[in-house]
């Protein structure tokens, strides 16, 4: 009798964000930091150039598992997302977007597996491209700006002294979630992780 070997799954973990020096660490490319992070813990190299995407694969347990940044700028990452989806043939309910949010206080973490762009560029291009809002995502909160300051200023913005405070917090805590999708599916991921970090004092 053959032995009941496990099928490896595949994961595909795409963080969203602007490419270039002027851009790092602003709220902004919230999900480019998360990848970054998620390639330490993963062990996974971003060494790869597929149709403007920086990307790396590896193994995590028996899943397969790509992890990528988009370098066509937010407002395109559609092309990036549609290009490795059909490339790896990947589910679309094992992809997870990571992406900022204004409406979502600092460091909140929401993870949905389907909807509307709530009027975020980057995942409307997703949709446009797919022709589907059928996707997992997880919103990260960076704050409303302050005062009647225009929203795209703000989110190109770097992250002020008190908010780099509970950054790693906020990534480490993203990184995990990413993983807990990974391990344990979207429903118990959306149960641990939808809550709010305390308030910076």
């Amino acid at each position: 009798m053959a032995n009941n070997l496990l099928i490896p799954s595949i994961y595909l973990f795409i963080g969203l964000g602007n490419p270039g020096r002027d851009y790092r660490y602003t709220r902004h490319n919230i999900g480019f930091i998360c990848i970054d992070k998620l390639s330490e813990i993963l062990n996974i190299k971003i060494n790869r150039v597929k149709n403007k995407t920086l990307y790396g694969d590896g193994l995590s347990n028996t899943n397969k598992v790509i992890i990528a940044k988009p370098q066509t700028y937010m407002n395109l990452s559609g092309k990036a997302v549609t290009s490795l989806v059909q490339y790896y043939k990947v589910p679309l309910n094992q992809v997870l977007i990571i992406h900022d949010d204004i409406d979502l206080p600092l460091g909140t973490i929401r993870i949905r597996p389907s909807g509307s762009s709530g009027g975020q560029k980057g995942i409307n291009s997703v949709i446009q491209m797919l022709g589907t809002d059928q996707f997992p995502r997880m919103r990260i909160g960076i704050d409303r700006p302050p005062g009647k300051m225009n929203p795209e200023t703000y989110v190109l913005q770097r992250f002020t002294e008190k908010e780099a405070e509970i950054l790693d917090e906020i990534i480490d805590r993203s990184c995990k979630a990413c993983l807990a999708f990974m391990d344990q599916g979207i429903d118990q991921t959306m149960n641990q992780f939808n809550q709010s970090l305390p308030e910076i004092k």
